[in-house]
């Protein structure tokens, strides 16, 4: 036996023909695969891609509750704009009653100012008073120890002294002229009218209707005033020996006193 007979052979064994068939119609298979795959490819790409999106469809339950969002939506903005409104108003009512305070304040600090001038105007003319009721009371005793009089009027003077004092005892009524009844002016007017001489009807006009004269300088028929002059509140006659007769008030009518029983303010002579 040969000493090779017993070494197998190198050689690959050879493939049958249906094998070898068989992969190659699978090979060709695939290569045709490929190709139309990658034909279909290029053919998509050449082609743009649409795209379909469906919406879905709402629902009954789905809008209700839109609906009800909407709704809610709503009132919360008029919510909102109800509150700024009110804070709009709050802001508008507290800017006024600012202005309303310092305008309070002002008008206050202003009554307050004219109060305090015509305290102080009060107490001038309280003095002034007092120093004019010492002056007439020195003229009222100098007067009477003199001898003053009536008897020491004569003329127009004696005619004016003479009517106030016939006039003594009549009632006071407010705005009355005469004969029965006076007031203070109008004794006054009806006196000098007497004479031929009219006065103004006021206690005011008849306080600066002749020449101003000191209380220490007085004449029978002066013409007395109560209050400033220009603005005197009451008017009478001076008759001499530090007396003068008034329609005075209600309560006491037409009178005589002596200057001491209400001290004038001034006085003016007409005569």
């Amino acid at each position: 036996m040969s000493h090779t007979a017993h070494i197998r052979s190198h050689r690959k064994p050879r493939r049958s023909a249906s094998t070898i068939a068989m992969r190659t119609g699978v090979a060709g298979g695939v290569l045709s695969t490929l190709a139309v795959a990658g034909a279909s490819g290029a053919a998509h790409a050449a082609e743009p891609v649409t795209q379909t999106l469906e919406l879905p469809t709402l629902t009954a339950d789905l809008a209700a509750q839109v609906a009800q969002s909407a709704d809610v939506t709503q009132q919360a903005a008029a919510s909102y704009q109800l509150q700024a409104e009110r804070d709009a108003a709050a802001a508008k009512a507290a800017k006024q009653a600012k202005t309303d305070l310092a305008e309070a304040k002002k008008k206050a600090a202003e009554a307050k100012k004219k109060a305090e001038e015509a305290a102080r105007k009060e107490a001038a003319e309280r003095a002034s008073r007092a120093a004019e009721r010492t002056t007439l009371s020195a003229s009222s005793d100098t007067g009477s120890s003199t001898g003053t009089s009536t008897s020491t009027a004569t003329g127009s003077a004696a005619a004016v002294v003479s009517f106030v004092q016939a006039q003594v005892g009549k009632a006071y009524v407010s705005g009355a002229t005469g004969p029965s009844a006076y007031d203070c002016s109008g004794l006054v007017q009806a006196a000098f009218k007497q004479v031929g001489i009219s006065l103004p009807r006021v206690s005011q006009a008849q306080s600066t209707a002749g020449t101003q004269v000191g209380l220490d300088n007085l004449q029978p028929g002066d013409i007395l005033y109560w209050g400033g002059a220009g603005s005197a509140y009451h008017v009478g006659v001076y008759v001499g020996g530090g007396m003068f007769v008034g329609a005075q008030n209600s309560s006491t009518g037409v009178v005589e006193k002596p200057l001491s029983y209400d001290p004038p303010s001034g006085a003016v002579r007409v005569l």
